[in-house]
């Protein structure tokens, strides 16, 4: 199964993402923007919210921290033979999955 991609004209918006954008093995590397907009969404997704309010702010904004922090470990510890994608490659790609899909 391919992994979904979220476009990246979504990355930072204020909308609640079905998908997350796969950011391992791809040059040039993932960027701490792209590592925190996926923790946001992650935990958009997980808390139901996408604004949290102020009773809940500092818990959404400490999973955030957090959820970037495990991702970047876990970035930076994955390894693999395969040769990097291409995030240009790969968003055609995308582009043309979707025209087939919706036209």
């Amino acid at each position: 199964m391919v992994p979904p991609i979220v476009l990246e004209e979504n990355i930072g918006r204020d909308c609640m993402c079905r998908n997350i954008k796969t950011l391992f093995n791809f040059e040039p590397p993932a960027t701490e923007d792209e590592i925190h907009a996926s923790a946001l969404q992650f935990v958009r997704k997980l808390s139901g919210f996408n604004r949290p309010s102020q009773a809940n702010e500092a818990a959404f904004d400490r999973a955030v921290a957090e959820v970037s922090e495990a991702a970047r470990k876990l970035l930076t510890s994955l390894h693999t033979h395969a040769p990097a994608r291409d995030r240009e490659v790969e968003a055609e790609r995308a582009k043309e999955r979707s025209r087939l899909r919706f036209g």
